[in-house]
């Protein structure tokens, strides 16, 4: 083996950077489904979910009796091995019961965003081809085209084809005959669409090695073995990393997971006191929110026993980190990055002092390798050099549902997944993501990075939020313009936020358009929608 450098964990002759992460071990025996892994994990837990509004609790016992009799109804349904479910339905502590029964069987879970229209549901049943559905009475009109069988999830009737509730097979007795199919860990698990930000959404494969190895990374990245922590869960599960850390990971390590039906900030600060909340994890909008309002808040609500805010989504700043540390000391910010082609894996800061390399992704998570690529060339480049981050490691997916051109231009034939992002990583094995490849605005030739501009307008006292958009000119190709959300009360002018940055930029960086907008659209993970706002700038023309 080539000298890997202690640091970097760059290698020389193959230019690929290692993970400088104790590994995480991955289990050798092929028939394995991950329901069974985490369902096997011994540890010292005893309530696995609370519904934070009702305070209905789950133990794990409860989880696995339900997940035995769940699976076993699944099974007198006719649900075999590579069939596919639908589950349309908020978070809930029931999610995670649909989940692991669906996956015990070597069936494929398929989630959606409740939000999503009508059309973009029947597009992905369409794609998916899913056999059955699990959802709740409220959101029955969005299924109503699909024709498909439906297990309603808690009370409430109404149109549709329902064939049972979730009640009712959790009060199964569990057929003890049933003869199991043979699930491997390289059969599909779930298929997730990824949220398409630069285009088409496409359904993204993930196998049971792959969740395994993330489940093993989550553990290995929280040490949760030593003692009982809480979590609570805000995050969607239908999203890579709520369903894949909160719906089934945690429960692996005995952890406590309070589940927030919907986001709500009252609710999840009221949360966090009464159920003793040592980790929560947030996107970066509600991070801003909870360090401009601290002094009420703090007032407020009981923040004792929290430790831990995981932050993913997007890089922070020096700024909000500092402000965040400086409102809640004893706290303790890790931040994470990932793709849902990647099982939410990729890179993270695990520690008070990884956190305080302000601006970085994070350092490899354990058993993932990178490589920086010249976008123009395909050469890998050494440290300190920007180019496309490559990764490649346990949790790198399958590939794209029925779409090989889509897989082939992500993923390469040696396992390589081109994610897309611009990076570099340092000296000290570092990430930091400059900006998406596909988003970068070209003016005159020049490449410009909308995040970089973005950071500027945020540090400008009359701006809340804003986006950077790409925004097309017959003589310089396309110019930076931005979208801002002014502070409440704020005059500033569209001349004023040019002014602001052509003092700070290079002239070809220079923001020549500006628009103002109630709130920046983003997705569930936080990223800004551009083109949604590309849309938007361009319908006008």
């Amino acid at each position: 083996m080539a000298a890997i450098d202690g640091k970097s964990g760059y290698c020389n002759s193959n230019s690929t950077f290692y993970s400088k992460r104790k590994p995480a071990p991955l289990p050798a025996n092929e028939t394995l489904d991950v329901t069974t892994f985490i369902s096997a994990r011994a540890h010292h837990g005893t309530i696995a979910y609370i519904d934070a509004s009702t305070g209905r609790r789950l133990t794990f016992s409860d989880v696995w009796r339900a997940v035995e009799s769940v699976s076993s109804s699944l099974a007198d349904f006719g649900i075999r091995k590579g069939d596919v479910v639908l589950l349309l339905s908020p978070n809930s502590i029931f999610f995670p019961i649909v989940c692991l029964s669906v996956m015990s069987l070597g069936a494929i879970i398929t989630t959606t965003n409740p939000l999503n229209t009508n059309r973009e549901i029947n597009k992905q049943i369409a794609n998916s081809k899913p056999v059955l559905a699990f959802t709740i009475s409220e959101l029955l009109p969005k299924l109503a085209d699909s024709n498909l069988p439906i297990v309603l999830i808690g009370s409430g009737t109404g149109k549709g084809k329902i064939v049972s509730t979730l009640e009712e097979m959790m009060k199964k007795e569990p057929n003890q005959n049933r003869v199991k199919e043979r699930v491997t860990q390289d059969d599909t698990a779930t298929l997730l669409y990824s949220s398409g930000t630069t285009g088409e959404s496409k359904g993204v494969i993930s196998s049971h090695r792959n969740l395994i190895a993330m489940v093993q990374t989550v553990l290995g990245r929280f040490q949760l073995e030593d003692n009982q922590q809480t979590f609570l869960c805000t995050v969607p599960m239908f999203h890579i990393y709520g369903l894949v850390a909160f719906a089934t990971g945690l429960i692996a390590s005995g952890a406590t997971v309070v589940v927030l039906s919907k986001f709500d900030i009252h609710e999840m600060l009221s949360a966090i006191g009464t159920y003793k909340v040592s980790y929560l994890p947030l996107v970066p909008p509600i991070l801003v929110a909870l360090v401009n309002n601290a002094d009420q808040i703090r007032k407020k609500y009981d923040f004792g026993s929290l430790k831990w805010v995981l932050c993913g989504g997007a890089p922070l700043s020096k700024e909000l980190t500092e402000g965040f540390m400086e409102k809640y000391p004893g706290v303790t910010i890790m931040q994470g990055y990932g793709l849902t082609e990647s099982t939410g894996i990729g890179a993270s800061t695990d520690t008070l002092e990884e956190s305080r390399r302000y601006g970085t992704a994070g350092k490899l998570s354990a058993n993932m390798e990178a490589k920086i690529v010249d976008p123009d060339t395909g050469k890998a480049l050494p440290v300190n050099r920007t180019g496309e981050l490559w990764l490649k490691g346990p949790t790198v997916m399958k590939g794209y549902f029925s779409n090989p051109e889509a897989t082939s231009s992500t993923l390469d034939s040696t396992g390589w997944l081109r994610t897309g992002d611009l990076c570099y990583i340092d000296e000290d094995g570092f990430i930091f993501v400059v900006d998406r490849l596909k988003e970068l605005i070209k003016y005159k030739g020049y490449q410009v990075p909308p995040a970089e501009l973005e950071a500027l307008l945020l540090t400008h006292p009359d701006i809340d939020d804003c986006a950077v958009i790409p925004f097309p000119d017959k003589d310089v190709g396309q110019f930076p313009m931005a979208y801002v959300m002014r502070k409440s009360g704020s005059n500033l002018s569209e001349k004023g936020i040019m002014d602001f940055v052509s003092t700070q930029v290079a002239p070809y960086k220079r923001i020549r358009r500006v628009a103002f907008i109630g709130s920046i659209p983003k997705n569930p993970s936080g990223k800004i929608l551009r083109k949604d706002l590309i849309q938007l700038a361009t319908s006008k023309l």
